[in-house]
């Protein structure tokens, strides 16, 4: 058995990090830390274990093998840093961190401490995306020549313990980025999943169009993003994150080949529509991707344990999510300066 702590007991850890980890029957939740010792506590007394009064306190605890760090995306470096060097395997959420030297240091930090570290950036789980990456490599749609990857829903304002127009996910200080962070470095970390490249350059634009505060001011953060992206090997496409989808949530992928054109998750009967270059369509019916309204499991939790208990590294390690992180950084540089931005260490 896996015994777990929790730093930070909001809404992600409430509706995805708790519940899986007590439907895991390998794990054990022993301890949980939050600014709010209330609600800590409140944890505690719900489904059993210890509150604590401070990081420290729960990271002196030798039993716990591994912690999930669920904290707004300004402390995701710090404590994943502070959990790898007391020696605990980390599972921090997304964004991996909020500069790309902070991303970069979680990494080392993860191989000089010998500790695991995993970045929950679960879109490469899906049963559909799953499933059309085999049917890429498998020539399917022959050689992809482009792409149009979108995410985008009415925003956060409800993915908050506190929700309201004056969430955390609009403090520039808690949050750093907005949309971009948010869903957009999903939607890019996917884009390499399905084509096995990377991006190695980005044109974008970052704005905040419509999301206010209470008082009716703009947000401190993006609300959407739109990238152009080059590929490694030639493809190129459009990566759209958005806070302002004011009806139903688009989590879509399309990609178009030398010999077809692959729907994933953008048709709302059918997970994958692949047409063929004669114009037939063959339909694909796999598991409908989760929303922030429809919650199921995202296999996060299932696959970090299996990991932790065949001492197997992550698929999804802070290694792995480097590039996608790259490009991220690069695309709110590349609308900072009004410019295509190159990414040469992702080539």
């Amino acid at each position: 058995m896996l015994n777990i702590g929790i730093i930070g007991c909001g809404k992600i850890a409430q509706v995805r990090h708790i519940p899986e980890y007590r439907r895991n029957g390998d794990a054990q939740i022993l301890a949980y830390y939050d600014y709010s010792f209330e609600r800590a506590e409140g944890m505690a007394k719900q489904y059993g274990g210890t509150a604590c009064a401070s990081v420290e306190e729960l990271l002196a605890m030798p039993e716990i093998d591994a912690v999930s760090i669920c904290t707004p995306n300004a402390f995701h470096a710090q404590m994943s840093i502070q959990a790898l060097q007391a020696g605990k395997h980390v599972l921090c959420e997304k964004p991996m961190a909020v500069t790309l030297e902070e991303c970069e240091k979680m990494a080392a930090a993860a191989r000089e401490n010998g500790k695991f570290l995993m970045i929950d950036m679960n879109q490469g789980l899906a049963k559909a995306h799953v499933f059309a990456r085999k049917m890429i490599r498998e020539g399917q749609i022959g050689r992809i020549i482009s792409f149009r990857t979108t995410f985008g829903h009415g925003g956060p304002e409800t993915w908050s313990i506190t929700p309201g127009k004056d969430v955390w996910f609009f403090d520039r200080k808690k949050a750093a980025m907005g949309a971009m962070a948010d869903l957009g470095v999903h939607k890019t970390d996917l884009i390499g999943f399905l084509t096995g490249e990377r991006v190695i350059a980005t044109t974008a634009r970052l704005a905040t169009l419509d999301k206010t505060y209470a008082d009716g001011a703009l947000i401190g953060v993006d609300d959407n993003a739109v990238c152009i992206y080059e590929m490694t090997g030639g493809i190129m496409g459009t990566m759209t994150a958005s806070w302002t989808y004011y009806g139903a949530e688009d989590n879509s992928t399309v990609l178009y080949g030398t010999e077809g054109i692959m729907h994933i998750y953008d048709d709302p009967e059918h997970s994958i529509v692949l047409i063929r270059k004669n114009g037939v369509k063959e339909y694909f019916d796999l598991e409908q991707i989760q929303t922030n309204d429809k919650q199921t499991s995202s296999g996060i939790i299932d696959l970090w344990i299996d990991c932790l208990k065949n001492n197997r590294p992550p698929e999804i390690s802070g290694e792995s999510a480097l590039p996608a992180m790259r490009a991220v950084f690069a695309s709110i540089r590349s609308s900072e300066e009004g410019r295509r931005v190159e990414i040469p260490e992702n080539r």
